[in-house]
């Protein structure tokens, strides 16, 4: 149960433009994040070719890889989701960054599979604080008519680091590419130090009695616990389509008959560059129609059209145009930034920064889930059977959980749950 705490008077200091601190930091501490995670499926073949993978192997050693990342990012997210909420929102940003980082730079000295996926799950539990950290901080920083604006920047420019991490890999080794972000990330700490706290969360802090940061709450009470599971469910279609059809696509792109290869950096490069009009779109529309809800279900749409148009058009497609179908996976999975601000809005604020954690990174966990499925079937139905399989299924989901969300444009953030 939502219990409404005394609102503080007015947008709290520093939260006179769009474009404070707070914003920036997060939206290039997302950017740093953002090139850190899906660097490892940018430099899948270069890096598992030189680790003397067998070619065979490359796509389900790189799903491994990428699972192990996810996994981390799983329980990172429990963990850094709680300390925000008991310690505040600034101790995530400096543990998260710190610890990616480090993770990151000793990827590039890697020389087995094994340290390979241990580095990459310890990175992952770092990765998990950042964008909920950053999502929390800003939404309960700016006033409520600019909180879609602050999460569209942050989202919009965090996604673009994908972009810049296919360039980074095209220019420098992989090993350098990965130097190159963790160096990204210990600069992000110097930056940090500009950044204060949340005025909500100092209110709260200080209030006897208040629970803060109680991870279990979220499954004690049956409407808080909905309402929890379909924030997680709606943003799912976003990395199957990511992860199976933007990662696979030099496999997928050889199946439908496309003339040429397609290297799996341009379709990640292609899909994010895409993700990052989606996000400004979403976030914009979302002002404009007053609603959160009524995009994510027709971003949804459009997303399953995109989909659609990956198997039908793409079939003896030229690698420029699968490229520019990836590109529109992207732009129609642009919710994402919707879907965190969702998020954030939906809980109060002694669990906020543990839901805004967690939520993202339970949706990177379910990534498990859905390549495990995918790798099961494909043996059984084929490379796009099994794909159109295992979309359809969350889909379904996704679509019945966006329908069971409150709408929360603009609603006041200052209150606290209780039982």
């Amino acid at each position: 149960m939502a219990t409404l705490v005394s609102p503080e008077a007015g947008a709290p200091a520093g939260a006179r433009s769009v474009l404070n601190a707070a914003v920036i930091v997060a939206a290039l501490g997302y950017f740093v994040d953002i090139y850190d995670l899906i660097l490892v499926s940018i430099v899948r073949k270069p890096s598992l070719t030189a680790l003397g993978v067998a070619p065979e192997l490359l796509l389900t050693e790189g799903f491994s890889i990428l699972n192990w990342q996810m996994i981390g990012m799983l329980l990172g997210g429990i963990v850094f989701g709680v300390v925000g909420d008991k310690l505040g929102r600034l101790q995530i940003l400096f543990g998260s960054i710190t610890l990616y980082s480090l993770a990151t730079l000793a990827n590039g000295f890697v020389t087995d599979l094994s340290t390979y996926k241990v580095l990459r799950f310890v990175a992952g539990l770092g990765l998990a604080g950042e964008l909920g950290a950053g999502v929390t901080l800003v939404s309960e920083i700016l006033p409520a008519r600019l909180r879609g604006y602050g999460t569209m920047i942050v989202a919009s420019v965090g996604v673009s680091g994908a972009v810049a991490g296919n360039l980074v890999a095209k220019w420098l080794d992989w090993r350098w590419a990965y130097f190159v972000g963790g160096g990204l990330g210990l600069v992000l700490l110097v930056l940090r130090i500009k950044v204060h706290e949340s005025g909500m969360f100092r209110k709260v802090a200080r209030q006897a009695g208040i629970s803060r940061g109680d991870f279990f709450s979220l499954f004690t009470d049956r409407e808080r616990f909905t309402r929890y599971l379909a924030s997680i469910l709606i943003a799912v279609p976003i990395w199957f389509a990511n992860a199976i059809l933007v990662l696979g696509a030099p496999e997928f792109a050889q199946a439908l008959g496309v003339t040429g290869p397609v290297s799996a950096g341009d379709a990640v490069m292609f899909f994010y560059g895409g993700l990052v009009v989606g996000d400004v779109a979403s976030g914009s529309l979302s002002q404009l129609l007053r609603s959160r809800r009524r995009v994510v279900l027709l971003f949804l749409s459009l997303l399953a059209a995109a989909i659609a148009a990956y198997f039908l058009a793409g079939r003896g497609a030229s690698p420029g145009l699968f490229l520019a179908l990836c590109g529109l996976l992207g732009v129609t999975s642009g919710y994402w930034a919707i879907f965190v601000t969702i998020a954030a809005e939906q809980f109060g604020t002694n669990i906020r920064a543990t839901v805004a954690t967690t939520v993202p990174n339970f949706v990177r966990g379910l990534v498990v889930v859905v390549t495990s499925t995918f790798v099961w079937l494909r043996p059984q139905v084929g490379l796009v059977g099994g794909a159109l399989a295992v979309g359809a299924i969350w889909f379904a989901l996704a679509l019945g959980s966006a329908l069971r969300l409150r709408e929360t444009f603009g609603i006041d953030l200052d209150y606290v749950e209780r039982d």
